[in-house]
């Protein structure tokens, strides 16, 4: 099944709509949905490495725009939405005491959450319940999702040829790493 998955994004990379899908599959994660978008991201610069400064900048804009959507329902919809998303997430009863930590820390959460595998979509909804003023969030979020997807796809794109043949020989390995970090910044949420 495994495999099979990532023959199938290898294979959408050059579909006519992978650029649309990623750009979704990135707007969505930071603010709502859990999977990052990485795991199109990689295999699709893996499949096309002539586009891979292209396809970091979908993920940076479609980012940094669904940022401004999750901050956006931290500011204007937090009772309605961002605390039910939070609370699923296991962090409503710490939002009060949360609230004035984050604000002193300034840029710091934002910049930290945009490069780590830390849910990105949990500081989005934060800086907006907690008024971090827009303009710092908007550059930190540039700096830092910027910093990510290029970062991952400046080296995949010089050294793609031998990373693809590492993950294609061992992709439950890679898989299970993956796993490992997404649950691991799933569970730094829930205790911070």
């Amino acid at each position: 099944m495994i495999g099979k998955l990532y023959f199938w994004t290898m294979r959408m990379a050059g579909h006519p709509h992978a650029l649309l899908v990623l750009a979704a599959i990135s707007f969505a994660e930071s603010s709502v949905f859990p999977i990052p978008p990485d795991i199109l991201m990689i295999p699709m610069i893996l499949a096309a490495p002539h586009r891979a400064f292209l396809i970091a900048g979908v993920c940076l804009v479609a980012s940094v725009l669904g940022g401004l959507a999750g901050y956006g329902i931290g500011y204007f919809f937090y009772e309605q939405l961002g605390q039910p998303i939070l609370a699923s997430l296991g962090k409503a009863d710490a939002m009060a005491e949360f609230n004035t930590r984050f604000n002193d820390l300034g840029f710091w959460p934002v910049l930290i959450a945009g490069l780590t595998p830390f849910p990105y979509k949990v500081i989005t909804i934060m800086s907006g319940w907690t008024g971090l003023p827009l303009g710092t969030f908007i550059v930190t979020s540039i700096i830092a999702r910027g910093m990510r997807f290029f970062i991952v796809a400046a080296l995949l794109r010089h050294y793609g040829a031998p990373i693809r043949d590492f993950i294609e020989r061992r992709l439950g390995l890679m898989f299970t790493l993956f796993v490992i970090l997404l649950l691991g910044g799933f569970y730094v949420v829930r205790f911070l």
